[in-house]
């Protein structure tokens, strides 16, 4: 962890303030120290009073991500997020992750954009990411599974999500398979894993993950104003980012960990209980395939099976799958 994660962690952990001399204390620098990463706090927008009765007292934060910020919020974490990475911009931060991917990188790093020049959902459909209005992040992720296994991955990060929203926001949202979360039957969260992977063993996974947080419902583009929605205009009150990627990679950590504890069963009951697709009527189109059928349940591996016309039960791993009305 920086000095500035370990300043701002101990500024969260003293609401009432707490003395130069505990912090040069604490992080074994001088006091002078201090004060100087405490200014540059300040000149990327932090509020930090200071005061000879209570010391230093973190008043409020910028309305942006910033990794030392991040790391100071979530504190320890078995995985995901011991790394925190935050660009101003670039093409695709699952681009950067699969850099970071080839290059050995340990999993559990996490990388942020405020904006995506190129970001992409599924099936090489566009990803709009306008600045400083979402969340646009990836995970890398080198989990030991088999790879008909990765799609475990999707629905555990859906209940994750679903879970931090609901704790943020108090907005309750609907599970679509394989990779939505609905509010108001709108979509306002996009999940896209990318994987690496031999015959018989997962390489590495890219979990890719959009949330539309404080759009106006008119920042949309008009094409996209009957499908897409946001946090704040769901529930008419602007969220905070920062505070939302927390709680989102605490339960994205938890739910990785059950994966990995073979406790899927756990999390598949929990995404069938909150899935709007479970139970419906579907078209599924797989490839050039269409077909219609009625979506029953996951099987053991995160895959949709759904009951044909012809009373076949098809198991679903890709494609796009449409509710019908």
């Amino acid at each position: 962890m920086t000095t500035d994660a370990k300043i701002l962690t101990a500024l969260r952990a003293n609401p009432d303030g707490v003395s130069g001399a505990d912090l040069a204390a604490h992080l074994a620098i001088s006091r002078a120290a201090i004060w100087a990463r405490i200014d540059e706090l300040r000149k990327v927008g932090y509020d930090i009073e200071a005061s000879p009765h209570f010391g230093y007292r973190l008043i409020s934060a910028p309305d942006a991500l910033h990794a030392d910020d991040l790391l100071a919020r979530l504190g320890k974490t078995r995985v995901i997020g011991r790394d925190i990475q935050v660009f101003e911009q670039t093409t695709s931060t699952n681009d950067v992750v699969e850099k970071l991917a080839r290059d050995g990188v340990k999993e559990g790093v996490v990388v942020f954009a405020e904006s995506q020049t190129k970001g992409r959902g599924r099936l090489g459909r566009k990803w709009l990411s306008p600045t400083r209005k979402g969340l646009w992040f990836s995970i890398l992720l080198r989990p030991d599974l088999r790879p008909q296994e990765a799609t475990r991955l999707i629905v555990a990060s859906a209940t994750a999500l679903r879970r931090a929203i609901q704790t943020v926001t108090g907005i309750s949202a609907e599970i679509k398979w394989p990779n939505d979360l609905l509010v108001g039957g709108k979509k306002v969260v996009g999940i896209l894993t990318e994987m690496s992977a031999e015959v018989d063993r997962v390489r590495y996974v890219i979990l890719g993950i959009g949330v539309d947080v404080n759009q106006d419902a008119d920042e949309f583009p008009p094409d996209l104003r009957k499908l897409a929605t946001s946090l704040k205009a769901a529930s008419g009150e602007a969220v905070s980012r920062a505070d939302l990627a927390t709680q989102i990679l605490r339960e994205l950590d938890k739910d990785y960990a059950r994966i990995g504890a073979g406790k899927f069963a756990a999390v598949a009951d929990e995404w069938e209980s909150a899935c709007a697709t479970i139970g419906r009527n579907v078209t599924v189109h797989v490839g050039d395939r269409k077909f219609a059928g009625r979506a029953e349940t996951l099987d053991d591996d995160g895959a949709l099976l759904v009951r044909s016309e012809h009373g076949h039960l098809e198991r679903i791993t890709g494609g796009d799958v449409i509710l019908e009305k």
